[in-house]
């Protein structure tokens, strides 16, 4: 399962990352130049993407549901392909603006959609470390897209077309590409996989089902009000948006950050790749050790404190070597938290709708600190705003993550109490079938 889903959903949003984040090295490859891009205006095109990023996101869960993975995914992949691609055909700031609006639209239901796609495939205890897989695309993409821009640059005048907008063209039409071959390789669900023989199949079906506790999967509102009205989703939305904060700013500004310490803009576009590179070493580390502890918020936390440590670096140090340091030990800690929360609130939502809709929620309305991130790195060189925001927010981390942890394992003793003084046991798990978490046999990973 992992030689046959992980590589190909890893690619996906790899794809995904880059172009989405490929704007912050277009800016110092030109774009901000050439588009006459003064005060506000960068910041502004990377802020709109957000807003519709954030609308879709439950909307395309709840699609993804009632049509088949193989089909939805590799369709919205091909429209924000082709959106990327016709964005160096922009020539002005409000049309740049417009392409990015339709590019939120477009790229929105791939994270939300492969996090719960994933829940399909894998148990709980087993999710963290997948989730790292896929997520540590992203840090890839960071470093990638770095040494990419930094050979496309080289293009600039070719075709009519500035260095920068090229970027976007070569990066849309790869995602086009590679989306169009998905729709004869992606597998659907377990049962229906060809890869697996039969006696794999129904081994895989039994371990998800147990993992599940008889819990629903059939689709119904009832299941979508459930998620929506729970508490303890909007627990998770606060962590992943503070977590999404830093993320943001990480992939939108560290070429700029890094261009401000004096580099040119060709060095700065290769300076970008350590800090990725460490990143996603982290970032499967604490997924694996994560699954095998079977512990979430501990990691979150740990990953907060080392990216925190990073960014006071970061504003108190004026030293060239102490300052990239900071921006090395920054995305180092904070990438490795996105997969693990994105496990935990999973893994903390009973029953496949309930679980989509929540997941599609906190990444969804997480997603809206992208906003935040594009108008808080507007004073350089020191940039004191940006990096002092991102520690409040690191801080927000861990405290959202210790009120979590006590929620969860308060709401563990009373489920373990009810059934023992009821008797209750998996036999009787058919009666808490649609209960999803207020199931006395759910049990929240801490």
């Amino acid at each position: 399962m992992d030689l046959h889903i992980l590589p190909f959903v890893s690619v996906l949003y790899l794809l995904s990352f880059l172009d989405r984040a490929n704007i912050g090295n277009a800016k110092i490859a030109g774009m901000a130049h050439d588009l006459h891009l003064d005060g506000l205006k960068y910041n502004t095109i990377a802020a709109v993407f957000f807003i519709p990023y954030a609308l879709a996101e439950v909307p395309s869960n709840i699609c993804l549901k009632l049509f088949r993975p193989s089909r939805w995914i590799p369709s919205i992949m091909v429209a924000w392909g082709l959106v990327m691609t016709l964005m160096c055909l922009c020539k002005t700031f409000q049309g740049l603006i417009v392409a990015r609006v339709f590019l939120g639209l477009t790229e929105a239901g791939l994270f939300p959609g492969i996090t719960f796609y994933l829940s399909r495939w894998y148990r709980k205890q087993d999710a963290a470390q997948r989730l790292a897989i896929f997520f540590s695309a992203a840090t890839i993409a960071g470093a990638f897209g770095g040494l990419l821009a930094y050979g496309i640059e080289n293009m600039e005048g070719i075709g009519g077309l500035y260095g920068w907008q090229w970027i976007f063209c070569l990066e849309g039409m790869a995602t086009v590409v590679f989306a169009s071959l998905s729709y004869f390789f992606m597998h659907d669900y377990p049962g229906t996989a060809t890869f697996l023989t039969d006696a794999d199949r129904k081994i895989v079906v039994d371990m998800l089902a147990e993992d599940r506790h008889g819990l629903a999967t059939e689709f119904s509102m009832a299941y979508v009000w459930q998620a929506m009205t729970d508490r303890k989703t909007y627990l998770q939305v606060g962590i992943y948006m503070c977590l999404l904060i830093p993320v943001y700013a990480i992939s939108l500004f560290t070429p700029t950050i890094v261009n401000e310490m004096g580099f040119t803009a060709a060095i700065s576009q290769l300076l970008t790749v350590p800090p990725f590179v460490c990143g996603c070493i982290l970032t499967l580390v604490f997924g694996i050790l994560s699954d095998r502890k079977n512990l979430r918020g501990p990691f979150v936390i740990a990953g907060a404190t080392i990216s925190m440590i990073g960014y006071i670096i970061l504003i108190s140090q004026k030293s060239l070597g102490g300052s990239y340091a900071g921006a090395i030990l920054a995305a180092t800690g904070v990438y490795p938290c996105v997969p693990v929360t994105l496990a935990w609130a999973g893994s903390n939502a009973g029953g496949d709708m309930r679980r989509g809709v929540a997941l599609a929620m906190v990444i969804g309305m997480g997603n809206l600190g992208g906003i935040c991130s594009s108008f808080i790195y507007i004073k350089p060189p020191r940039f004191f705003l940006g990096h002092g925001v991102i520690i409040g927010c690191l801080t927000c981390v861990i405290i959202l993550c210790l009120i979590a942890m006590w929620d969860y394992k308060r709401h563990n003793a009373i489920n373990v109490a009810r059934c023992k003084a009821e008797g209750i046991d998996e036999s009787r798990a058919n009666e808490f079938k649609k209960l999803g978490n207020e199931s006395p046999l759910f049990r929240y990973t801490i």
